[in-house]
């Protein structure tokens, strides 16, 4: 606690604000849409790499968050503050920090995909040590909570590339890779549902845990849904001008943000709020990006100038 007590010490509303929003750069949208980005304009194989250590990394931090159940800093210390904006996104527990591990291992992944491109990996550098940096100085996470996740984050970042590396242009190879995906998720929803939790566990870790594990055998299922059409029909290009790029992903991503706050209510309505459709949702959201979408590229990419 002495480290988050310094920086409680040196805070200002400058830094603040700085530090508020510079933390949203480790949240699920942000890392959703740089895969994205990545998948439809630059390379297939390192959008795969980019969601499949997202994906991990977060199976990984939800089973830890819930097998060590550590509570945030201001609750072990009620003396500590914490600067007010980071409280609504910083509930449940504290061990591992999951924005941490998020940014790491998105702009981490980045930078060891461009690590030839001092332009691309240095900025991607910075951003990690500032998201890690600014868990601590708005005061919901320990030092030991960031650095745990930036070795998971770290080691994923290398372990995945490598496997992707070894099984990409190799269809076998790849559904095996997105099936033992798919039952790490299987295995944390069966973690969260059938563990016997203490009475006093933090309810909405709980729900948190529940939540991410079935989105997340929901997105892998799609995923290989979508690796299954683009290598049979598809075959989309990841190429075009910096302008038919710019189209697609702007589109892309707001047709991907309607889908996703439209299909909720439906989806918990007939589902009848079990958390089966975020399996639902997030399978139909990958579809989308990963097959209907792609479709619309050589029309887009007519918009060229010859």
């Amino acid at each position: 606690m002495g480290f988050l007590k310094f920086l409680e010490g040196i805070r200002n509303p400058v830094l603040d604000v700085f530090f508020s929003l510079i933390t949203h750069l480790g949240e699920e949208t942000v890392f959703m849409a740089v895969a994205i980005i990545v998948f439809w304009c630059f390379s297939k194989k390192d959008g795969y790499y980019l969601l499949s250590v997202g994906f991990i990394g977060t199976v990984l931090n939800q089973f830890l968050k819930l097998l060590f159940r550590i509570p945030r800093p201001w609750v072990k210390d009620p003396t500590f503050t914490i600067v007010e904006s980071a409280r609504a996104e910083a509930t449940g527990y504290s061990f591992p920090s999951g924005h941490t591990q998020s940014a790491i291992g998105n702009f981490g992944g980045l930078a060891y995909i461009h690590k030839s491109k001092k332009k691309v990996w240095i900025p991607c550098i910075i951003v990690c040590v500032l998201v890690a940096l600014s868990r601590m100085y708005l005061g919901v996470h320990t030092p030991l909570d960031v650095i745990v996740s930036t070795l998971i984050a770290t080691l994923l970042i290398f372990v995945m590339k490598w496997l992707i590396d070894k099984a990409y242009g190799n269809p076998k190879a790849i559904y095996a890779f997105l099936s033992f995906m798919a039952l790490m998720a299987l295995g944390l929803i069966l973690y969260v549902e059938l563990n016997n939790f203490p009475a006093d566990i933090d309810t909405h870790n709980l729900e948190s845990g529940i939540k991410n594990a079935y989105t997340l055998f929901g997105a892998t299922l799609g995923m290989i849904i979508a690796y299954f059409f683009d290598v049979k029909y598809i075959h989309f290009s990841t190429e075009g001008k910096w302008y038919t790029q710019v189209i697609k992903v702007v589109l892309g991503l707001v047709i991907i943000l309607g889908i996703k706050a439209g299909l909720k209510p439906v989806l918990n309505f007939i589902c009848m709020s079990h958390p089966i459709a975020h399996s639902i949702r997030y399978m139909l959201i990958v579809v989308f990006a990963g097959v209907v979408w792609p479709l619309t590229f050589p029309l887009i990419r007519k918009l060229e100038k010859n």
